[in-house]
């Protein structure tokens, strides 16, 4: 799978949403969208990102990473693909909600997986296997169909907090736990002979 022309992959989180301030979860549909900082944090990401040329930008379906990939695709000149390996993780019953013993519960299940129960879920949402089922099978397709090309994520923390450790050789949970996912910071990634490797997260650059 690795090997075959480098390929490097632009990691980003949307924007700030309206859902980021409500502190509600809203991981279905098309409702909250970026607010007014959100917006400028998109444009100050397309500036940075300008003059790098993708093949390709994908996004969540899901409104806040709709709405960044978009104006990123207008700068930057790139189509944008909508796909659903990309969104955030179903949140079942805790969906629209905001309050403090939802968020409890939230925090229970991700705890759980990471210990290692990846069957866990919150009722009516998604298990960490059923996140892996969409999330590792459209990276690995990624890395078959680009040769020597740059690629644009646009996702949600949740997720990749989730699945990085099981893409990304040198980011595990460990390492995870002391770097945050902010919004719009690039993550980049780029395939050597052993697997997929973070080289920026952010403006820190690993070794």
């Amino acid at each position: 799978m690795f090997g075959r022309g480098e390929v490097k992959i632009y990691f980003v989180r949307h924007g700030e949403s309206e859902a980021n301030l409500l502190r509600e979860f809203s991981n279905r549909g098309f409702k909250h969208g970026l607010t007014a900082r959100g917006l400028q944090q998109v444009k100050q990401l397309a500036r940075d990102l300008e003059g790098i040329p993708f093949a390709q930008i994908y996004t969540s379906p899901i409104k806040r990473t709709f709405q960044t990939a978009q104006i990123l695709g207008e700068w930057l000149n790139c189509p944008v693909e909508v796909a659903d390996a990309l969104r955030e993780f179903d949140c079942g019953e805790l969906e629209g909600k905001s309050d403090f013993g939802s968020w409890e519960i939230y925090d229970g299940v991700f705890r759980q997986w990471v210990a290692g129960n990846w069957a866990a879920r919150i009722p009516g949402g998604e298990s960490h296997l059923e996140i892996q089922g969409r999330f590792i099978p459209f990276i690995h397709g990624l890395i078959q169909k680009y040769r020597d090309e740059n690629i644009l994520l646009v996702g949600h923390g949740g997720t990749y907090r989730c699945m990085f450790p099981l893409v990304i050789t040198n980011l595990d949970l460990d390492t995870l736990s002391e770097l945050n996912i902010d919004h719009t910071m690039p993550m980049i990634v780029e395939t050597r002979p052993d697997g997929l490797v973070c080289t920026h997260w952010g403006k820190f650059a690993f070794d």
